[in-house]
């Protein structure tokens, strides 16, 4: 599987450590008064999909950042790499 890093180009899959859901990203606030129920379902509650699916992979084998990859679980086939960065921030300012 080849996944287009946004400032390297193509790369192939074996550079890069998956991580997991890209909800991640979304970490609950520790200071809430709920806060152990919200991270009980961030750490243990995950969904697993067919088809279209969000997710975070380490660009280990490379220049160590992270990407939101957008696959379709079913095909492999990748519609979009992001930046986690970016996703994280444009997050940050639709709160």
């Amino acid at each position: 599987m080849i996944i287009n890093h946004p400032i390297l180009g193509p790369r192939d899959a074996q550079e890069f450590t998956y991580l997991g859901d890209a909800s991640l990203i979304d970490r609950p606030d520790w200071q809430a008064e709920d806060a152990a129920d919200q991270f009980h379902d961030y750490v243990y509650l995950r969904d697993n999909p067919a088809g279209e699916h969000r997710e975070l992979w380490f660009h280990e084998q490379g220049d160590r950042s992270w990407l939101v990859v957008t696959r379709n679980t079913l095909t492999h086939e990748i519609s979009k790499v992001e930046l986690a960065r970016d996703v994280a921030r444009a997050r940050g300012r639709s709160k």
